[in-house]
């Protein structure tokens, strides 16, 4: 199998099956979001949509960010420890960040979208290998700079090695998401924003038994959570 990577910038060109990582926290949060009993995430770009959409749907629950703030008249922010212990089953839910959905609606090519997060890494792993792809890209979503998205890199490097059929140890990778430029804030009172629960929801490795696809209907991206796979 071959890996390539991505960034916002070029995942428009990611053709077949595509992995959008946003370990920090977008789709950490849709992994909490279904453990919580979620049925469906309908992901869009913009505010306005995710507005538009919500007003489609009045039983769908809004979430998100602009800027790592949540946006006024959201259910929820962009933070996995909102959702622990919530009882959502048979909800949707619609999602608007400024990194993770912002991959996925880029990512017209792909033929199989995926969700990434360490949260349900294995399953994801799982997953691609029924579907054995020549090639694998992934959308390392938080890339910037100063050094940032290393916590997507992480994932993606450690999926890669179990697909290679290694047996990497975790904790190197999961210690990157906490060291990275964004995990560093959690901890930081300075960064309000960042609630220290998060982290620890983030770093939860294989919490989740789940796969996270994505589908298009008609001209709107909605995630499921896939089949369980232990």
């Amino acid at each position: 199998m071959i890996f390539n990577n991505y960034s916002l910038d070029d995942c428009a060109e990611a053709t077949g099956t595509v992995v959008v990582i946003d370990v920090l926290r977008a789709f950490s949060c849709t992994a909490f979001a279904f453990g919580a009993g979620v049925n469906s995430v309908w992901l869009v770009g913009e505010v306005e949509q995710a507005f538009a959409l919500g007003a489609q749907m009045p039983d769908a629950l809004l979430m998100g960010e602009v800027g790592s703030k949540r946006v006024e008249g959201f259910d929820f922010g962009n933070s996995p420890a909102e959702l622990v212990g919530l009882d959502l089953r048979g909800r949707r839910m619609i999602q608007r960040t400024s990194n993770g959905t912002q991959g996925m609606v880029r990512c017209q090519r792909a033929q199989t979208i995926l969700a990434g997060s360490f949260c349900c890494a294995r399953s994801t792993v799982d997953f691609i290998r029924r579907q054995n792809p020549s090639t694998l890209s992934f959308v390392i979503t938080g890339y910037g700079p100063d050094g940032r998205g290393d916590e997507d890199v992480a994932l993606a490097e450690y999926m890669a090695a179990l697909l290679r059929g290694e047996s990497p140890d975790p904790e190197p990778y999961l210690g990157r998401v906490r060291n990275s430029v964004i995990g560093r804030r959690f901890p930081d009172p300075n960064w309000p924003d960042f609630p220290p629960a998060d982290l620890p929801c983030c770093t939860d490795l294989d919490r989740f038994d789940f796969a996270m696809p994505v589908e298009r209907r008609d001209d709107l991206l909605v995630m499921t959570r896939g089949a369980d796979s232990r």
